[in-house]
């Protein structure tokens, strides 16, 4: 297929999918407008954390590092207002939230669709990729519901389409926005793209304007990092002080096994990844091995946290999108090997 065909198939195919995704999503986060409050169960508790952000009286806040997850209640703030005004019957901050999610949620997706066209130059494969990653029990339950992993999540695949596509331009501006969203998106970000890089290196393709960029990735990110909760905190705060804050202070490896045997987690993975398992290694190995290295600190900072079954939402932040992808191919039936591993020119992605 000409580059220039591939392009424009796969721009008009984001801009079909994105709206589709956005009501999708709307229609999954429902339930947090009328029939529960999510700052009633455990699970959620961090709900009345980003319910107070949205309504600007944060004061209250006792892990004061929380106070920082900006990015997604900024974004809820003029929905919240409209729907204080004009929408009685629905709880307006979680109406607010929930089309801030929404509009991250189906933005990630689409990132997704693109990847997969690229990568199989199938539109099915690429659609049905998207929507094995909005129907995974993380989005309803966690991401719809009142959180804010949608930012972290849309930016760490924003990351990776950047880096499959070549548009290294953007990792910058990556990297600030995924620290106004979540500060683990710093850390994942950083080992993400370091484990891609090395990969490339030993295969001899790591280029030197690609590790000019991925540095100055990390230096904005660090420097937002620093910088917004140093502001918030009216003190200097390192990202190690950072760390420190969220420290449960509790047996690490029990805290691990807590996370990793929950039921929570497994309704996330339960059969992500026994069917995404079996196709990766159709996928670029650089995607799959970072995305694999990153879940494995996700499930650490997890037990630092001691998270315990919602160790699932950081997981699926970082390895979610590589094992849709791989299931999506698994179900399809697709076995052209040599398409996935050579992939599209950078060019022909839009």
């Amino acid at each position: 297929m000409p580059v220039s065909q591939a392009t424009n198939e796969g721009l008009r195919s984001t801009l079909l999918a994105w709206p589709l995704f956005f009501l999708i999503c709307l229609g999954l986060g429902y339930p947090t407008l009328k029939r529960y409050d999510p700052r009633s169960l455990e699970a959620l508790s961090d709900t009345a954390v980003y319910h107070q952000l949205v309504t600007g009286s944060p004061k209250s806040i006792d892990r004061t590092y929380m106070r920082s997850r900006i990015l997604v209640p900024l974004v809820a703030k003029p929905f919240y207002w409209f729907a204080r005004s004009h929408l009685k019957g629905w709880e307006p901050v979680f109406f607010g939230l929930l089309v801030a999610n929404a509009l991250f949620c189906a933005t990630a997706a689409c990132f997704l669709v693109s990847i997969g066209h690229r990568l199989t130059a199938d539109n099915g494969i690429a659609f049905l990729s998207g929507t094995l990653y909005l129907l995974n029990f993380a989005m309803p339950n966690l991401q719809l519901a009142g959180l804010i992993d949608s930012g972290e999540s849309c930016f760490m695949l924003a990351i990776t389409w950047s880096l499959l596509s070549g548009r290294l331009i953007w990792l910058p501006l990556w990297g600030v926005l995924g620290a106004l969203a979540k500060e683990t998106f710093v850390p994942f970000a950083l080992v993400f793209t370091t484990a891609w890089w090395m990969i490339e290196k030993r295969q001899g393709s790591a280029s030197r304007m690609r590790t000019e960029w991925i540095l100055a990735m990390g230096a904005t990110s660090i420097a937002t990092l620093v910088i917004l909760h140093s502001v918030i905190a009216g003190q200097m705060v390192w990202p190690w002080n950072i760390a420190a804050q969220a420290n449960a202070k509790v047996n690490f490896l029990a805290a691990l096994w807590r996370g990793i045997s929950n039921q929570g987690f497994w309704y996330v993975f339960g059969w992500l990844l026994p069917l995404g398992l079996w196709r990766l290694g159709r996928l670029p190995r650089s995607w799959v091995i970072a995305s694999a290295i990153t879940a494995l600190v996700a499930l650490l900072f997890g037990a630092w946290k001691d998270m315990l079954g919602t160790v699932a939402r950081p997981v699926f932040d970082v390895m979610g999108p590589v094992l849709c992808l791989s299931t999506a191919l698994l179900l399809t039936g697709h076995t052209a090997r040599e398409n996935i591993s050579a992939g599209a020119q950078p060019s022909e992605l839009p």
